[in-house]
């Protein structure tokens, strides 16, 4: 990957995490409250960056759309903590990561990992990174070994 798609891939993921984390904290599931959300935050606070932006999009709305399933695997993963106990900051950074883990054809595992530390030591506390990264770590080493959504969650397939 060249590095300006690198770089634009960067702001995009904290563009990303910016409207997922604001989206934490709204009750709203009206049909396009998300998209206008962005656009309104897009076209105030980010510049014009159409790659940045799209790619911003594009982990939004996969993330909107496969929730249940990223809340299901970090469930899995974070023993001792229910998701409403884990802060709001790493919530949204796990869930970002682990969509670019599981579904983003193109972001290898070790990437997607260090984004979202990158991300928890941008946006978080000072002990963000080190339970970002446990959790990351162990779903990306079982993920790279069966790559089964199932075997995350612990769930049979059906078949």
């Amino acid at each position: 990957m060249e590095r300006t798609q690198a770089k634009n891939r960067h702001k995009g993921r904290e563009r990303a995490f910016q409207i997922l984390y604001g989206w934490s904290f709204s009750e709203s599931s009206e049909q396009g409250h998300t998209q206008r959300t962005f656009e309104n935050f897009a076209g105030e606070q980010f510049e014009d960056n159409q790659e940045a932006n799209q790619y911003a999009w594009q982990l939004i709305s996969g993330v909107e759309k496969q929730l249940q399933t990223l809340d299901r695997i970090i469930a899995a993963y974070s023993k001792n903590w229910r998701l409403d106990r884990i802060a709001k900051v790493e919530i949204t950074i796990l869930r970002l990561s682990l969509y670019e883990m599981l579904f983003g054809k193109d972001v290898p595992v070790k990437v997607a990992i260090n984004e979202g530390i990158e991300l928890s030591k941008k946006f978080g506390d000072r002990k963000s990174n080190k339970f970002v990264n446990g959790i990351l770590d162990a779903i990306g080493k079982n993920w790279k070994e069966h790559e089964s959504l199932s075997a995350l969650t612990g769930e049979t397939e059906k078949s």
